[in-house]
């Protein structure tokens, strides 16, 4: 049963224990991805972010890729534990969302609002920001167990060049999914007092 907003914004959390099992079917989490991209908003109506969603065998050559460049730059030992971490945590999930952003748009919006340039690349990653809290939020209420990891910039060029993606989708976050196999950790709030000030 679909959560409120408010319900399914407090629900979302980190799930690092997840398994290739999926509560709904493939078209249904398309259809997540495709209203996350439709409706979430974006500086001058950008639309800047660009989505890729994989699944079965792809999913599993994305986190291939991923030990496969860690491999080459961390010390044995540590990548034992990297290994494990990624075998267990984000490959062993249904699928991965990977979060991209269209540089070709915003260096286009830089070169026609000249007074806005230096703040176009900060627009563009709060919009991503938005995606990612969206999806994340609607595959979670979903049933889903989900995180957010970021392995760009190291993966990618071999993540452009397995999938054929265009040069000027730059690399944001990548997003395991899987059905639960455990609880999220404990979650800790500072003091709103600290973080929220109201003027009356």
């Amino acid at each position: 049963m679909e959560k409120s907003f408010k319900e399914a914004l407090k629900h979302r959390r980190t799930y690092y224990a997840i398994t290739n099992q999926s509560p709904i079917s493939d078209k249904e989490i398309e259809e997540i991805i495709d209203f996350a991209v439709t409706h979430v908003p974006s500086a001058f109506n950008s639309q800047s972010t660009r989505v890729v969603l994989l699944l079965g065998d792809n999913h599993r050559k994305l986190w291939q890729i991923v030990k496969n460049t860690l491999w080459k730059i961390v010390t044995p030992e540590a990548f034992k534990n990297t290994e494990a971490k990624i075998d267990h945590s984000f490959a062993s999930g249904y699928g991965t969302v990977l979060f991209f952003e269209d540089q070709n748009v915003v260096q286009d919006l830089q070169n026609k609002f000249i007074s806005y340039k230096d703040n176009f690349p900060g627009w563009a990653m709060q919009t991503s920001a938005m995606h990612q809290l969206a999806v994340w939020t609607m595959l979670e209420d979903a049933g889903f167990g989900v995180s957010l990891q970021h392995y760009n910039p190291l993966i990618d060029e071999e993540v452009r060049r397995t999938w054929e993606l265009p040069a000027s989708w730059h690399l944001i976050a990548e997003m395991p999914f899987g059905m639960p196999a455990g609880e999220p950790g404990d979650k800790e709030f500072k003091e709103l007092s600290e973080r929220v000030k109201v003027f009356k």
